[in-house]
């Protein structure tokens, strides 16, 4: 989504001209993106695109970059001071009468620390979002601590993040790092970008970036040593600030911000499953998190979103920094493993989609979760067989609310009885539900996931039946099995779209499941009868939902392939892999029902 009608002005100040882009409405508060290395302002179009719908969004070519003219001489032209004294001059021009909301990435995110922490700049900012680019103070003072006070943990922080830094050290040689970027270093860095971190090209990088490149160099020359030798003491965000953590970064630790909270109080943490060019990989989830963070500031203090103590809206849930603000869509939510999942999402601050066949069942889901601190919660009636149905699902969602970030197939149904007993109508029924319904969510959903191409997650909670056989299960236990080996196709082809896909193996959960389901072969008396002892000896073992649903959360979060999670769900998978013939056994046995 390229920015729609951008203006560009140009502002002048100690000897250069930078290149200023405007869009949205100019009487809105401002935000202003500034880019990192080795880019132009152009890194930010598509997140510019996203929040001029509802900001007025400023984004500005870094002296020596694009559009805006170098200082000369180049050396001590660009040190933190400089790039300080044009962050007012673009601030003072565009908004001059309100402070401005900075975003920054790279070394946008470094110069703009500064920005956030000197005095100068008191009134002139309402709040920063920091991503890929951290305070070269704070970085100074987190190497300090770590050879005062060495351990084996800080030793190896220190030797990780010094191997990551690499490129630091190659930008600090003369003339090679301005001779490779003006060679072929310069030429192929587009496929470069494509090939590691799967960036976009369309528009990106602009025809100026060996240019760019060559003069970005003395960002690092003109600050990197003298300040990591010599800190600044006072380094304290005098604004709320937000920090964006891709946690596939190849050039920073996240351990870099273990101690942030000391210098940032009023500071909000993300995390984003992601690597380092973010502002052209994921512009749809910083876009939401900005505008989020931004409007909680604003709402905080509306005639003064700059004024100290302006409260910043964030969840608090369990992995809220994963979480907060995504779309979230849940089958089989009226109750049970579903209900737990999609209220322990909204506890995390995600927008949620809650689905099931039971129309008051998932309205109660939707309202609880709105109550929990979704920002976002509606249920559907939709049965998840219908593949008609689901289509629909998917293009309203999309149209509405956006693609969905994660989605969780959970709905199905349990059906017991021996092979001979079941029903041709019996297997149609679970596999419409349990199969039928996953392949339809992961097919239409996923799809849409990939074609945005900015990464998503699939949840299939299958069961720990699927590798676990059983006489009295072969309807369920292969629907649950089909489950898993898709599950597992699904995770090797979507890799390449960072498109995660975990599927999660339950054992016995105290759900409402026990209390429909059907037995292949018994009459009307003799299913109730098995219904009640079913859920007796279930309640009994009273392992709950919620349990279910953490391991869920963990799942998406740590991109996990196959998580058992009650101790006979795991047992039984360590026992599928190194005894399968002792389950065979096993599965011999005839229940006691």
């Amino acid at each position: 989504m390229e920015p729609r009608g951008v203006r560009e002005r140009w502002v002048r100040t100690g000897g250069i001209e930078l290149c200023v882009a405007e869009s949205g409405d100019p009487s809105k508060p401002t935000v202003m993106l500034v880019h990192g290395y080795p880019d132009s302002k152009e890194v930010w179009s598509e997140v510019a695109g996203r929040l001029a719908e509802r900001w007025h969004v400023v984004f500005y070519d870094v002296r020596g970059h694009g559009r805006s003219t170098a200082p000369q001489p180049l050396r001590g032209g660009f040190t933190l001071e400089k790039l300080t004294d044009d962050f007012l001059a673009v601030a003072d021009t565009v908004s001059p009468d309100r402070p401005v909301h900075v975003v920054g990435h790279d070394w946008g995110s470094v110069q703009s620390w500064e920005f956030a922490t000197v005095d100068r700049t008191k009134g002139r900012i309402a709040s920063f979002t920091s991503m890929s680019g951290p305070s070269l103070d704070h970085f100074g003072h987190w190497i300090k601590r770590r050879l005062s006070d060495p351990s084996p943990r800080r030793v190896g922080q220190l030797l990780g993040q010094g191997a990551k830094s690499w490129y630091v050290y190659a930008l600090h040689t003369p003339v090679l790092p301005e001779m490779a970027w003006r060679g072929a270093l310069g030429r192929q860095w587009p496929r470069i970008l494509q090939r590691m971190e799967k960036v976009p090209t369309d528009g990106y990088p602009t025809k100026s970036l060996p240019q760019d490149a060559a003069h970005g160099a003395w960002l690092y020359r003109d600050n990197v040593r003298s300040r990591l030798r010599r800190p600044r003491p006072d380094a304290y965000a005098h604004v709320p600030v937000q920090l964006i953590t891709p946690t596939g970064d190849a050039f920073l630790s996240p351990s870099l911000h273990d101690e942030l909270d000391t210098w940032a109080p009023q500071l909000v943490r993300r995390t984003l499953p992601a690597k380092h060019w973010v502002p052209r990989t994921r512009p749809d989830q910083l876009s939401a998190w900005i505008d989020d963070f931004v409007g909680g500031v604003e709402d905080g203090h509306p005639e003064d979103s700059a004024a100290a103590g302006a409260p910043v809206k964030a969840p608090t849930g369990p992995h809220a920094h994963r979480f907060g603000g995504q779309l979230v869509l849940v089958t089989g939510a009226a109750a049970g493993i579903g209900r737990a999942t999609a209220l322990s999402f909204a506890q995390a601050g995600a927008r949620v989609v809650a689905v099931d066949r039971d129309a008051e069942g998932v309205a109660r889901t939707a309202e609880t979760a709105r109550s929990l601190g979704a920002p976002v919660a509606r249920g559907e009636v939709v049965d998840v067989g219908d593949e008609q149905a689901m289509e629909k699902l998917a293009e309203k969602v999309a149209a509405e609310l956006g693609v969905v970030d994660v989605l969780v197939n959970n709905a199905g149904i349990g059906l017991a009885g021996s092979f001979l007993d079941t029903t041709s109508e019996d297997w149609h029924r679970v596999l419409d539900v349990n199969l039928w319904g996953v392949i339809h969510g992961c097919r239409i959903f996923g799809r849409q996931m990939a074609d945005r191409g900015q990464g998503g997650h699939i949840v299939n909670v299958a069961s720990a039946a699927a590798y676990q056989p059983s006489r009295a299960l072969p309807a369920y236990s292969t629907s649950k099995a089909a489950v898993l080996m898709l599950s597992e196709c699904l995770r090797a082809e979507l890799a390449d779209r960072s498109i995660g896909v975990s599927a999660v193996c339950p054992g016995f959960i105290n759900t409402a499941i026990t209390g429909t389901a059907h037995f292949a072969g018994a009459d009307e008396a003799e299913e109730e009868r098995l219904r009640k002892r079913t859920t007796r000896l279930y309640s009994l073992r009273n392992y709950p939902a919620e349990k279910v649903a953490r391991a869920i959360l963990d799942a998406v979060v740590h991109n996990r392939a196959v998580v058992p999670v009650t101790p006979e769900a795991r047992g039984v998978r360590l026992l599928s892999r190194i005894s399968p013939r002792l389950l065979r056994g096993i599965a011999r046995v005839k229940p006691p029902l």
